[in-house]
């Protein structure tokens, strides 16, 4: 796998119609400021720009769905938001971690700890860095706010394609409680309740928690246990603070737990190595029965994340403007061991393991009170540590399975006659013995100063004009212990085995492009070298634009321009290699690797712009809103499979 350090650039024109019933104000706290509801028809409050407007005024494309919605359409986590918002893709891969967050057809930020979400994810204003920490069972919603394109003026972390922003419910003085039991196919079992009440006149505190379990749906055809089951549960506390009108505090902490077999892998295309498979007693899903919902792994896929933290949100009202302060720490910890192969050969198994510890500040002051120039300004903090990696292991079918593809390309015993050729003992390449190790580290310091302002011309007439300036620094290391003894030898001119020369064996060159194939993992350069940067440090300042104009008190139209930005991410995966600009330098340094490959360390940032002209209509019972948009990412950060030496 190599990250695409290329820019990539991708463009859409769509438009996007919703039309629903508004049987909610959203908002619980007291957000209307006293004012009267137009023509007595419901209003649904926002956050988006970080002052709670109407959804109706707020020149944003923003899809919102509320609590009621989310009951009412048995959405039990972030995955499930996809059947509600038509602008979001959701898209779970091979293990639990893995769970990928598009919109508008933009999305990123799996199967590479390194490479960071394009969709921002914040949950009561504190940012979810990375997937595992984003899927738990949703706890007590109050809305669900998803906001479409780059919203980095206002959200300082990786929000270049979107934000899903989820706000929950304030404990309530009132005694309140609810107790959900669900039972289902699978012998699926649900169990969700909260309770809350005021300890005082201004202390109250709320317990929510759940969990979820249900059997796999997958079935093992070669007698293990099925797999894709559900086995996770949450808790969740708050504490409110209200010691003066003018003063509120929130405390926060949440953990939850996922230990799952995750996941199934269905058979698109059998390729011709599913011959190789198959001659040594491997079963393979059957191509043409795609939703079989089969598994033939010969071990069971085993995911673990342990996630929690604690935010506390301060805010203060002074006289024309307020102060609001969002503190946080969070964890998170996740492990998996899965069948990489896919087959039940015992042919590759990998485990891994992610450790990420988070800290964030985020200072806002907002003017108050009705004003033709309303203003933010802002700064935000963040501070990350990442430890990760993970092993490939080589298992007892692996070399009889390259015997087969090597005696089937007119080789047969090659890779013995290679052993006997540089005085190996017989069975010492890929022998279950062998595995490649990879650890990362990653620290992350970034900050951005931020500032909105709307100016309002006329009375129907609003211009609205936010920038943000954001600096992110990363610092890497690397490093990876390599057994693959095959892959160290190096058959180009001389032969050579861990960089000693041998000679040349002629009789050996007309199978070298052959043996070159099951080359697939050479030891990997490591990080901090005497040639290579292992560290990067970006900034760019982003804006938007936007005008918004209300026709009448249900029709508004808007037109928006804006940019966004997202970081370099770096590649923390085995296939981490140097630039080929570096070549040169790293061979002049003699500290190349046998068999060194060249490919990117990392994806340059990604720079996102987006042009806009919608419209938002309300009736009485319902709203039909209508947006037009050319979005562009340039530098849109993927990963790519380099070896697909399994390929069936």
């Amino acid at each position: 796998m190599n990250l695409k350090k290329e820019k990539v650039f991708k463009q859409s024109l769509t438009a996007l119609a919703v039309f629903g019933v508004l049987n909610s104000t959203a908002m619980a706290e007291e957000v209307n400021n006293g004012q009267e509801e137009k023509d007595d028809i419901e209003v649904i409050y926002v956050t988006a720009s970080k002052r709670v407007k109407s959804l109706q005024e707020l020149p944003v494309a923003v899809t919102v769905v509320d609590g009621s919605d989310i009951k009412q359409s048995n959405t039990l986590d972030i995955n499930d938001l996809q059947t509600l918002v038509p602008t979001l893709r959701v898209t779970p891969l091979q293990r639990s971690t893995n769970t990928n967050f598009s919109i508008r057809g933009f999305g990123n930020g799996t199967n590479n700890t390194g490479i960071e979400p394009s969709v921002g994810v914040f949950i009561d204003g504190v940012y979810r860095s990375r997937a595992a920490a984003q899927i738990g069972d949703l706890p007590r919603v109050q809305q669900i706010e998803i906001l479409s394109g780059p919203q980095s003026t206002l959200f300082g972390k990786n929000a270049s394609a979107g934000v899903i922003s989820v706000t929950t419910m304030e404990p309530s003085y009132d005694l309140e409680g609810m107790v959900e039991l669900g039972y289902g196919n699978y012998n699926q079992q649900i169990v969700k309740g909260y309770i809350t009440n005021g300890l005082s006149d201004t202390f109250a505190v709320s317990l929510s928690g759940g969990y979820n379990a249900r059997d796999g749906y997958s079935e093992s055809i070669v007698g293990l246990s099925d797999v894709n089951d559900r086995d996770r549960w949450n808790i969740r506390g708050q504490a409110l603070y209200e010691p003066t009108e003018d003063v509120k505090f929130r405390l926060i902490a949440d953990y939850s737990e996922i230990q799952e077999a995750c996941c199934a892998v269905e058979d698109e295309i059998n390729g011709p190595t599913t011959a190789a498979v198959r001659a040594l007693g491997g079963i393979v899903i059957d191509e043409n029965d795609s939703f079989s919902y089969q598994s033939a792994l010969n071990s069971d896929p085993d995911n673990n994340i342990e996630d929690g933290g604690a935010s506390l949100q301060i805010d203060v009202d002074f006289d024309g403007f307020a102060l609001t302060s969002i503190s946080a720490y969070r964890s998170n910890d996740s492990g998996f061991m899965n069948d990489v192969d896919y087959t039940s050969l015992d042919i590759l198994t990998e485990g891994g393991h992610t450790e990420i510890e988070t800290i964030t500040q985020e200072l806002r002051l907002t003017s108050t009170g009705e004003r033709d120039f309303e203003w933010m300004v802002g700064a935000y903090l963040f501070h990350e540590e990442v430890i990760t990696g993970d092993t490939l292991y080589y298992g007892n079918d692996i070399r009889n399975y390259f015997d087969v593809l090597t005696a089937a390309g007119g080789a047969a015993g090659l890779l013995g006659g290679v052993e006997g050729v540089y005085g190996l003992e017989p069975g010492t390449f890929f022998s279950n013995q062998s595995a490649i190790n990879s650890e990362f580290e990653q620290k992350n310091d970034a900050y951005s100063l931020f500032a909105s302002f709307d100016y309002h011309i006329t009375e129907l007439l609003t211009a609205i004009f936010g920038a943000s300036y954001i600096n992110d620094q990363k610092d890497i290391t690397i490093e990876q212990t390599n057994t693959d003894v095959f892959s160290a030898i190096d058959l180009d001119n001389e032969l050579t085995l861990f960089g000693v020369p041998i000679g040349s064996i002629p009789q050996l060159a007309p199978a070298v492009p052959v043996l070159k194939g099951l080359q697939f993992l050479p030891p990997m350069m490591e990080l901090p070298n005497e040639v290579e940067n292992h560290k990067t440090d970006d900034s760019k300042t982003t804006w938007s634009f936007r005008l918004a104009y209300e026709i009448n008190n249900n029709v508004n139209v808007f037109a928006t321009a804006a940019t966004g930005f997202k970081a370099t991410s770096w590649n923390l995966s085995r296939y981490s290699s140097p630039f080929a600009a570096d070549q040169g330098a790293l061979e002049t340094a003699g500290i190349s690797q046998p068999n060194q490959v060249y490919g990117g360390r990392y994806a340059s940032p990604e720079e996102a712009t987006v042009y806009e002209l919608g419209v938002k209509t309300r009736f009485e019972d319902g709203a039909f809103n209508l947006t037009l948009f050319d979005q562009t990412i340039e530098g849109f950060q993927s990963s790519l499979y380099r070896y697909r030496f399994c390929a069936r």
